[in-house]
Protein backbone atom coordinates (compact mmCIF):
# COMPACT_ATOMS: atom_id res chain seq x y z
CA UNK A 1 0.00 0.00 0.00
CA UNK A 2 2.46 2.50 0.26
CA UNK A 3 6.28 3.02 -0.87
CA UNK A 4 7.58 4.77 2.24
CA UNK A 5 6.71 6.90 5.25
CA UNK A 6 9.07 9.99 6.30
CA UNK A 7 9.15 11.52 9.79
CA UNK A 8 11.15 14.51 9.87
CA UNK A 9 13.35 14.84 12.96
CA UNK A 10 15.42 18.15 14.64
CA UNK A 11 18.25 15.80 16.22
CA UNK A 12 19.32 13.46 13.90
CA UNK A 13 21.72 11.43 15.65
CA UNK A 14 19.26 11.21 18.56
CA UNK A 15 16.73 9.90 16.37
CA UNK A 16 18.70 7.28 14.90
CA UNK A 17 19.84 6.29 18.48
CA UNK A 18 16.02 5.87 19.08
CA UNK A 19 14.60 4.39 15.74
CA UNK A 20 16.99 1.81 15.65
CA UNK A 21 16.41 -0.32 18.57
CA UNK A 22 12.33 -0.15 18.32
CA UNK A 23 12.58 -0.77 14.64
CA UNK A 24 14.80 -3.69 15.28
CA UNK A 25 12.30 -5.08 18.20
CA UNK A 26 9.91 -5.03 14.93
CA UNK A 27 12.00 -7.17 12.58
CA UNK A 28 12.85 -4.01 10.63
CA UNK A 29 16.43 -3.65 9.22
CA UNK A 30 18.08 -0.82 8.61
CA UNK A 31 19.06 -0.50 4.78
CA UNK A 32 20.83 2.56 4.55
CA UNK A 33 21.91 5.55 6.60
CA UNK A 34 23.43 8.80 5.49
CA UNK A 35 24.77 11.16 8.29
CA UNK A 36 25.84 13.98 6.17
CA UNK A 37 22.38 14.50 4.48
CA UNK A 38 20.94 13.78 7.05
CA UNK A 39 18.89 10.43 6.61
CA UNK A 40 17.96 6.98 7.09
CA UNK A 41 16.18 4.20 6.47
CA UNK A 42 14.72 0.57 7.37
CA UNK A 43 12.91 -1.93 5.48
CA UNK A 44 11.45 -5.40 6.13
CA UNK A 45 14.13 -8.43 5.95
CA UNK A 46 14.56 -9.08 2.07
CA UNK A 47 11.77 -6.45 1.03
CA UNK A 48 13.03 -3.08 -0.79
CA UNK A 49 9.58 -1.80 0.02
CA UNK A 50 7.51 -0.48 2.11
CA UNK A 51 10.69 1.69 3.60
CA UNK A 52 10.46 3.64 7.17
CA UNK A 53 12.47 6.70 6.71
CA UNK A 54 13.83 9.88 9.50
CA UNK A 55 15.51 12.95 8.06
CA UNK A 56 15.67 16.55 8.46
CA UNK A 57 12.97 18.07 6.25
CA UNK A 58 13.92 18.51 2.44
CA UNK A 59 12.57 22.08 2.58
CA UNK A 60 15.48 23.07 5.34
CA UNK A 61 12.75 24.76 7.86
CA UNK A 62 12.89 22.97 10.87
CA UNK A 63 11.12 20.16 11.91
CA UNK A 64 7.78 20.56 14.08
CA UNK A 65 5.56 17.51 15.17
CA UNK A 66 1.96 17.28 13.07
CA UNK A 67 -0.89 17.04 15.82
CA UNK A 68 -2.99 14.31 14.82
CA UNK A 69 -0.64 12.65 12.85
CA UNK A 70 0.51 9.42 13.90
CA UNK A 71 2.62 6.21 12.42
CA UNK A 72 1.50 2.80 13.70
CA UNK A 73 3.57 -0.09 13.19
CA UNK A 74 2.18 -4.02 13.05
CA UNK A 75 3.42 -6.30 16.08
CA UNK A 76 3.22 -9.97 15.46
CA UNK A 77 2.36 -10.42 18.92
CA UNK A 78 1.19 -8.75 22.10
CA UNK A 79 4.35 -9.54 23.88
CA UNK A 80 6.53 -7.59 20.49
CA UNK A 81 4.18 -4.49 21.46
CA UNK A 82 4.92 -4.43 25.17
CA UNK A 83 8.64 -4.89 24.46
CA UNK A 84 8.58 -1.97 22.25
CA UNK A 85 6.63 0.19 24.17
CA UNK A 86 9.48 -0.57 27.05
CA UNK A 87 11.87 0.28 24.16
CA UNK A 88 10.59 3.35 22.84
CA UNK A 89 10.51 4.79 27.14
CA UNK A 90 13.83 3.50 27.88
CA UNK A 91 15.65 5.42 24.44
CA UNK A 92 13.96 8.83 25.23
CA UNK A 93 10.01 8.57 23.96
CA UNK A 94 7.21 9.30 26.15
CA UNK A 95 4.17 7.62 26.69
CA UNK A 96 0.18 8.47 24.89
CA UNK A 97 -1.12 5.60 25.93
CA UNK A 98 0.12 2.10 28.06
CA UNK A 99 -0.54 -1.69 26.21
CA UNK A 100 -3.54 -2.81 26.30
CA UNK A 101 -6.58 -4.02 24.55
CA UNK A 102 -8.46 -1.26 22.94
CA UNK A 103 -12.34 -2.78 22.21
CA UNK A 104 -13.84 0.37 20.57
CA UNK A 105 -11.30 0.10 18.13
CA UNK A 106 -11.99 -3.86 17.71
CA UNK A 107 -11.61 -7.34 20.23
CA UNK A 108 -8.97 -7.71 19.30
CA UNK A 109 -7.14 -4.78 19.03
CA UNK A 110 -3.80 -4.74 21.21
CA UNK A 111 -1.97 -1.38 21.22
CA UNK A 112 0.20 1.04 22.65
CA UNK A 113 0.89 4.61 21.75
CA UNK A 114 4.13 6.95 22.40
CA UNK A 115 6.23 9.61 20.94
CA UNK A 116 9.60 9.94 19.60
CA UNK A 117 11.89 12.51 21.22
CA UNK A 118 11.34 15.15 18.27
CA UNK A 119 7.21 14.41 19.28
CA UNK A 120 6.20 12.34 16.22
CA UNK A 121 3.41 9.89 17.65
CA UNK A 122 3.82 6.73 17.08
CA UNK A 123 1.82 3.52 17.27
CA UNK A 124 2.56 -0.27 17.42
CA UNK A 125 -0.28 -2.84 17.66
CA UNK A 126 -1.29 -6.48 17.01
CA UNK A 127 -5.12 -7.46 15.31
CA UNK A 128 -4.30 -11.06 16.31
CA UNK A 129 -6.67 -13.13 19.05
CA UNK A 130 -4.13 -14.74 21.75
CA UNK A 131 -3.95 -18.09 20.56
Amino acid sequence: MFSHVFVGVRDFPRAVAFYTPVLEALGLVQRFIEPERPWAGWQLPGQARPLFLIGTPFDGQAHDAGNGQMTAFLASSRAQVDAVYALALAHGGRSEGAPGLRPEYHAHYYGAYFRDPEGNKLCVACHDPVG
